[in-house]
């Protein structure tokens, strides 16, 4: 059998296929040539590396072996000090067991100098509250006295007495309210006050012995312990009968004083020292002075000469004291005060409204109608008073010399004042003002008021006009001055414009209302004196 030869196409394709081997066989060549060149320049490299490493091992090598040697020395170091600190320990043990019987010893040893500190604290305590000078006396929790000093047993007169209780105490020591015959009351007790929590002070309480009394200032307070509870109550106390006795003399000096005072203020009112602002008498120098607007009442008994004469010295002094007691409460009643007795005569000063002052006359004039109802039942004749009121300003001071002065007032309203209580006397009326006084009333119409006359007074460069008030005239002279008002000072009218036979005529209508009415009488006159001389001189 004959091989079947390939044909040409596959022998090409072989060749083909050849070739692409051939080709492949090439590159891996080249390839190998390549990783070849390579791998030799890598292993030079890995080379290197691997000399490093082995002296950077043979480094770590080298220091592993110190560093094993340094342990092995610290071992050893380790275990000597272990040595030593057992031994230590031992020492610890052996020392520890010695400290503690020691601490033992030094225990008792403080506790009994602790002891003894409280003993000399208490020695030395004792010796102060022994020294002290004043009264020390201590009672527990239930009230039993439980320590007294010696100025306390001295001044209570004895000592202590343990199965006494607080309660007790008062009549134990015979403790009693300063100047009572009354045990001290056990509720006001400083020390039963401290056993209840309170602190207090008394100085009225007296221990009375058999020959003396002692009075005793008192302190009292509680003692509390750790827990804040009472454990005593403590008191101190001293005998007070020096400070009593000063406190009595400053008393009855101070009396001495007011009463001294007082009777200064008779002689220089106490109104006056405020107005020159002084606190006391003593403050007052010569020339002390101030200006004021003030109403000035002068007050003057009628015909006191001629009654006078009828009495003696001593009666004319019971009389003129008679009569000032009672005209003196109208006027300090009514804000004013009596600046000086003048004789039987009043110079009262008002600093308030001039209605002070009116008010303070008509109320005179009142205790006067009183004072004579009285006098009539012992058989004695009335008396009349006549009052002047003068309102303005002046000086309020002092004159005198160094070793003699008073109190005084002085200016024209004051002179001005004085003059118009003498018209009372020319006019028969009892109570007249000034035109000043007049303006000041806050309401004329509240009082009886008529205009009286516009007169050149002495010493007075120009007239002055005068009211009379007439509330203070019995009721009938009221009455009738009242019924015939208008008519007079319709008569008055006609009188200042000289038409005297008109004014004749209405003050002879008010003569018939009130035939009592001098003043409408001096008109009168006055017309009548007039109309006649006229007719002498007109024949």
């Amino acid at each position: 059998m004959q091989e079947e030869q390939p044909s040409r196409e596959q022998l090409f394709l072989e060749i083909a296929n050849l070739r692409r081997e051939l080709e492949d066989l090439k590159n891996k060549k080249a390839d190998l040539e390549i990783l070849l060149e390579t791998t030799t320049e890598h292993s030079d490299i890995v080379e290197a590396q691997l000399h490093q490493s082995n002296q950077q091992l043979q480094a770590e090598i080298a220091e592993r072996q110190r560093t094993e040697e340094a342990l092995q020395a610290s071992q050893a170091a380790l275990q000597s000090l272990l040595t030593i600190v057992t031994r230590d320990k031992i020492d610890l043990e052996i020392l520890l067991e010695t400290t503690t019987e020691h601490s033992d010893r030094v225990e008792a040893e403080l506790h009994h100098k602790a002891e003894e500190a409280v003993r000399a604290s208490e020695r030395r305590l004792a010796q102060f509250l022994e020294a002290v000078p004043v009264g020390v006396f201590v009672i527990d929790a239930r009230g039993k006295p439980y320590y007294a000093n010696h100025t306390a047993q001295r001044l209570l007169g004895k000592g202590i007495v343990p199965e006494d209780t607080t309660a007790q105490l008062p009549e134990l020591y015979q403790a009693y309210v300063a100047g009572t015959d009354r045990l001290y009351p056990n509720a006001q007790q400083p020390l039963a006050l401290a056993l209840s929590g309170s602190c207090s002070t008394v100085d009225d309480m007296e221990v009375r012995q058999a020959d003396k009394i002692i009075p005793i200032e008192v302190w009292a307070t509680p003692i509390f312990d750790e827990k804040g509870e009472i454990v005593y109550a403590i008191a101190a106390f001293q005998d007070i009968t020096r400070r009593k006795k000063a406190e009595a003399e400053r008393i009855q000096l101070i009396d001495q004083l007011y009463q001294l005072n007082t009777a200064y203020e008779r002689f220089v009112p106490r109104e006056f020292l405020q107005f020159l602002k002084k606190k006391s008498i003593i403050d007052v120098t010569l020339g002390d002075q101030v200006q004021q607007e003030m109403s000035v009442l002068f007050a003057d008994i009628r015909d006191f000469t001629a009654l006078s004469e009828k009495m003696t010295p001593s009666d004319n002094f019971q009389f003129i004291n008679a009569f000032l007691s009672r005209m003196e409460p109208a006027i300090t009643e009514n804000n004013g005060f009596i600046d000086k007795y003048i004789g039987d005569g009043i110079m009262a000063l008002f600093s308030g409204s001039a209605d002070d002052a009116i008010k303070a006359a008509i109320t005179m004039l009142h205790n006067l109608a009183e004072y004579n109802q009285h006098r009539a039942q012992a058989g004695y004749h009335p008396i009349q008073i006549g009052i002047g009121i003068n309102t303005g300003s002046l000086m309020l001071g002092t004159v005198g010399g160094n070793n003699r002065m008073q109190g005084t007032v002085v200016s024209d309203a004051v002179n001005l004042a004085s003059r118009i209580e003498g018209l009372t006397k020319e006019y028969g009326v009892s109570l007249l003002i000034s035109h000043q006084t007049f303006l000041q009333l806050q309401n004329s119409s509240d009082y009886f008021i008529r205009i009286i006359d516009r007169v050149k007074i002495k010493g007075k460069s120009e007239e002055v006009t005068v009211y009379e008030v007439f509330d203070g005239d019995l009721a009938e002279l009221k009455d009738g001055k009242l019924s015939a008002k208008t008519i007079f000072e319709k008569a008055l009218l006609f009188y200042k414009n000289q038409k005297f036979h008109e004014a004749a005529q209405l003050f002879q209508d008010c003569l018939w209302y009130n035939p009592m009415d001098k003043v409408a009488k001096i008109y009168l006159e006055r017309c009548q004196f007039v109309s006649t001389n006229f007719r002498i001189n007109e024949e």
